[in-house]
């Protein structure tokens, strides 16, 4: 058995399970209908992960990821994060392993496993290669994990102080129906604002009557309280 498999099975609990099946929704209807989970807690997951992702070989890589155990996937694509920072100084190297994340997309199936991941190995790629992919998944993306992916992935960006395409993005995404796609774009304009109000003001004026609640909300929960209210008021 794979060891990282393994030390996921020792510390899955019952208890956890139960919390973890209501915190990802995973009733019927519900965005994460049908997933499974051993228990485990996302701490100890990157615990056992920086143990001993060293020994896992490509088909132990793949099927982590390809599991139906939503820990035991997140455990496969934070592999990948560390074979992705332990590759920087090799371009070609970090190609293929951003070949084989996008490769995983059907996988990577649930909010968190998007937000702790795609940004650290798609953000960092995309961030001197060409964009227009992102744009095409937000545009064309057949769930609202690759949607979101699309998004998320821009936090790079905007750590760097490159807000544009976030800006794209959320231009794209703004009528999105789903409620994931519209706090994912306002937790993404929100960082820009806290980097440059001006700029997100910007983005917002023209916007921020018709965008969808959640996502104001979320892009302004920084702001000063008087402002904040004007905005949820349409006083501005």
């Amino acid at each position: 058995m794979n060891v990282i498999l393994r030390e996921l099975r020792k510390v899955g609990s019952l208890a956890q399970r139960k919390v973890l099946m209501r915190f990802f929704k995973t009733g019927k209807g519900q965005y994460g209908e049908g997933d499974k989970f051993l228990g485990v807690k996302v701490p100890q997951t990157r615990a056992i992960v920086k143990a001993h992702w060293t020994e896992c070989s490509d088909a132990d890589v793949d099927a982590l990821i390809t599991s139906p155990y939503h820990e035991v996937r997140l455990a496969g694509l934070l592999v990948l994060l560390r074979r992705y920072k332990d590759a920087k100084a090799s371009e070609a190297e970090c190609e293929k392993i951003v070949d084989e994340y996008l490769g995983y997309m059907d996988f990577i199936n649930n909010w968190d496993l998007v937000d702790l991941t795609c940004y650290e190995i798609l953000g960092d790629w995309y961030f001197t290669h060409d964009r227009e992919f992102l744009r095409e998944m937000a545009r064309h993306g057949e769930t609202i994990w690759v949607k979101r992916i699309a998004i998320v992935t821009t936090m790079q960006f905007i750590r760097r102080g490159d807000f544009d395409t976030t800006l794209e993005i959320a231009q794209i995404l703004l009528g999105h129906p789903h409620d994931l796609i519209h706090k994912a774009v306002g937790w993404m304009l929100r960082e820009i604002g806290k980097r440059d109000r001006q700029v997100l003001e910007g983005f917002l004026l023209p916007r921020y009557r018709t965008m969808p609640r959640t996502m104001l909300r979320y892009a302004i929960e920084k702001f000063p309280e008087r402002l904040r209210q004007k905005y949820l008021k349409g006083k501005i």
